[in-house]
């Protein structure tokens, strides 16, 4: 028979500290409430699910490397179209992950692209604990061409496999060497129909030739990535532009007050 007195110290033992220091109002709780012991027990470990819920929440969203600013508590998606706004509704449920679809968005620069992916990335990781990974395009051809160099590209690809969906932003903006070429060909090769990948672009698929430097590269690539994927297209005035159209109009109006 386990004392009273111990069971606090086998939970510190057992490493359930978050236990260990809700045990005596849970049992005050408890003795006021008359529970039985399986109500007494529930409630220990839903406690504790809480917590390990909350602390595994703040290591995927470290992990992910998501720009902090970018949720989808300031996402105005007003500014997108319908077919966008439904889009996003139906790509934070996390369905496209279990399918390994590819998400592809594109569109000049200031339209909206990354906020978009970023804010499906921390909904993916608040509503489902999903590990994402984000990266501008540039600093994962960076890291698979070292990987490579140092012969572990099969080790480095390994570990990103973990990943359920990794956004890379801003592939346009990559010229590609040969080299850098062969490794991100190689990145989207091992997760096709496999797991996700979701990219922003400021070139259309008819200018990715400006990317890959490679006629067959560049259609192997795109075949990959459009099978089975989400297009989207974002169009309209740069957000950027319009929202310092609105800074420029509302500091006119006070200068005339």
């Amino acid at each position: 028979m386990i004392e009273h007195d111990s069971i606090g110290l086998l939970l510190g033992r057992f490493g359930l500290t978050s236990l260990q220091s809700q045990l005596e109002e849970v049992e005050a709780a408890a003795g006021n409430g008359s529970w039985t012991y399986r109500q007494f027990l529930r409630e220990l470990l839903e406690r504790e699910e809480e917590v390990r819920s909350g602390r595994r929440l703040k290591r995927l969203l470290k992990e992910s490397q998501l720009p902090e600013a970018k949720t989808a508590a300031n996402l105005e998606l007003k500014n997108f179209s319908q077919a966008t706004r439904q889009a996003f509704t139906q790509l934070c449920e996390g369905g496209f992950c279990e399918t390994a679809q590819n998400v592809l968005a594109f569109g000049l620069p200031g339209r909206g692209k990354t906020h978009f992916l970023a804010a499906v990335g921390h909904e993916l990781i608040m509503r489902h604990q999903k590990r994402i990974l984000f990266v501008p395009t540039f600093k994962l051809v960076q890291r698979l061409l070292e990987a490579k160099q140092r012969l572990e590209l099969e080790t480095v690809l390994k570990k990103l496999d973990g990943f359920e969906a990794i956004i890379l932003d801003d592939l346009g903006y990559v010229q590609q060497s040969r080299e850098e070429m062969e490794v991100l060909f190689t990145f989207f090769a091992e997760r096709y129909e496999r797991r996700s990948v979701l990219v922003s672009s400021n070139l259309v698929f008819s200018q990715w030739d400006k990317i890959f430097q490679d006629p067959m590269t560049t259609m192997a690539a795109i075949d990959r990535l459009v099978h089975h994927s989400i297009i989207l297209e974002f169009d309209g005035e740069s957000h950027r532009a319009k929202s310092h159209k609105a800074q420029r109009t509302k500091a006119v109006t006070v200068g005339d007050n």
